[in-house]
């Protein structure tokens, strides 16, 4: 019962701390695991019948943990199928004037399996590829690719943080940004359809919270995309591993700050990481994108030996707007803290979370 009392207050204050609006990595690293701590706060209240404990201490201890478990479950609701979809399903025939595949993929440094990564991407047969965590080494075998995608960026990095961007249409004016630190990239490029339109692509990989640093970084760096996104004329994507989970409040604030919808929402969580264990898996690698697309497709690709699984989006570009669950404008505090963020990301005095995880 003791054990049963320290589980259920460790589970309370895990799902409380996520409300606090504050960059903290313990706090933000707590946003992650909401299924796994509802499985945990069911399993603590079947336990219950198996203790010999009061009916006062089985009342307290049942009512807080099904408050966690609602709490939790409320938290990823939006990435069911009872939820109203944000993303428009494609129900026409795709113009291949106006459609595009787009494939993304964290290859892990440190992980060499470039057959399997190769062979998922040619058989994935994308329009716009992402890598990201690419290395020299990483670009030479990945230069395959090159001959269906003739188009691309590449910034290979030693330290995890590298990226190569390949596409079969065109670019238009691809620049290789540093909003925050001058070792993380970010790509944001136009890209010419076969109809001859233009359509703006941001490729991001900002640093991952960890319960030791604060994740400024990470959350201004999305904050400076996200207002990118706003005063761009042009219907934009923006693709990558974000280091974040899809119901955080980091990402929610993206969104209502770019406006951009979320194609899971209403579908699933399609998670894609942990790749390497079953019961810690999130959804970390998104694309969300301008409401003048329609989704055709979303897909979580086999296993290619990274921590990561590559995904797969499939869009097609309308001449309106339209989402059956509407992304809500930003209210004060969004703005507030995007003010406040993206004055102090840029000024941080400290190295990128992890630039050493992946040195060999």
């Amino acid at each position: 019962m003791t054990l049963v009392w320290i589980l259920t207050c460790l589970l309370a204050v895990a799902t409380v701390l996520p409300s606090v609006p504050c960059p903290s990595g313990i706090v933000r690293v707590c946003e992650f695991p909401r299924l796994q701590i509802a499985a945990l706060a069911i399993l603590l209240m079947l336990a219950l019948l198996m203790f010999d404990a009061t009916n006062t201490e089985r009342g307290i201890l049942w009512t807080v943990q099904g408050l966690i478990v609602l709490a939790q479950g409320r938290a990823a609701f939006m990435y069911t199928s009872f939820h109203p979809v944000q993303s428009v399903q494609n129900s026409e025939p795709s113009d291949p004037g106006r459609s595009l595949r787009v494939f993304s993929a964290n290859v892990k440094l440190s992980n060499r399996s470039y057959g399997l990564t190769l062979d998922i991407a040619h058989k994935a047969d994308p329009d716009i590829a992402l890598f990201m965590e690419v290395d020299d080494a990483w670009i030479a075998a990945l230069a395959p690719l090159t001959s269906g995608m003739p188009h691309s960026v590449a910034c290979p990095r030693d330290d995890a943080y590298g990226m190569l961007l390949l596409s079969r249409f065109p670019l238009v004016n691809p620049e290789t940004r540093y909003l925050v630190f001058d070792t993380v990239p970010s790509i944001k490029t136009g890209v010419q359809l076969r109809s001859g339109e233009i359509i703006s692509l941001y490729a991001v990989h900002p640093e991952p919270p960890v319960p030791y640093e604060d994740t400024i970084g990470r959350d201004g760096e999305l904050v400076l995309i996200a207002q990118d996104v706003k005063r761009d004329p042009l219907p934009a994507i923006v693709a990558g591993d974000l280091n974040d989970v899809a119901w955080s409040r980091t990402t929610r604030r993206f969104q209502r700050l770019s406006g951009l919808l979320d194609p899971r929402v209403g579908r699933g969580f399609f998670n894609t990481f942990d790749a390497r264990f079953p019961g810690l898996r999130w959804p970390l690698d998104h694309l969300f994108h301008d409401a003048r697309f329609r989704l055709s497709r979303i897909e979580v690709l086999p296993y290619v030996g990274s921590d990561h699984f590559p995904i797969l989006f499939e869009l097609s570009l309308k001449k309106k707007e339209a989402s059956d669950a509407p992304v809500a404008e930003p209210d004060h505090d969004d703005k507030q803290e995007a003010a406040e963020l993206a004055v102090q990301a840029p000024s941080l005095d400290r190295p990128p979370v992890g630039e050493n995880w992946e040195r060999s």
